[in-house]
């Protein structure tokens, strides 16, 4: 048995020592290039589940109170980024609406964030808390600010 235990013990060295090359264990001298061009993923907007409704119209746009934001940028290709933010809302029966600017010729991603209500609706004046977290997309090669209700909430390089 002991006169076993060895051959396989070396055919396990060996075959760990020719794994397969991936990005991890490349030579040193060997050049990571992007992904051809036709390769990448379409920039398509990202679905806002707070974008403004038809309906919409015949509410009351209103404020909302932000207290908290932050990006986070997914490591992913291309680099996948989301807005999280936190405030409060007038009332209860107030609506977080959201709309995501493109960016500016400067990078700048505008966010514009407000509430609606139905003016005829009655309601308890009582401050509503909310926590969101919106993607705001892929995109291409730069630099880039984004800012939420006029305040910068962070930037980002891809």
């Amino acid at each position: 048995m002991k006169y076993l235990t060895i051959p396989f013990l070396l055919i396990f060295l060996v075959s760990c020592a020719t794994a397969p090359a991936t990005q991890d264990n490349l030579p040193p001298d060997t050049a990571i290039t992007n992904p051809p061009e036709g390769t990448m993923p379409a920039n398509e907007p990202p679905v806002n589940p707070l974008a403004p409704k038809p309906g919409d119209i015949k509410l009351t746009r209103g404020n909302v109170f932000i207290q908290e934001f932050g990006l986070l940028i997914r490591e992913s290709f291309p680099p996948q980024v989301s807005l999280s933010f936190s405030g409060e809302l007038p009332t209860p029966c107030h609506e977080l609406r959201a709309v995501i600017n493109p960016p500016d010729a400067e990078n700048k991603i505008m966010l514009d964030a407000y509430s609606v209500v139905d003016p005829d609706m009655m309601c308890t004046q009582v401050l509503k808390p909310f926590e969101e977290s919106i993607n705001i997309g892929t995109y291409p090669s730069g630099h880039y600010t984004v800012w939420i209700n006029g305040e910068m909430a962070g930037e980002f390089d891809t």
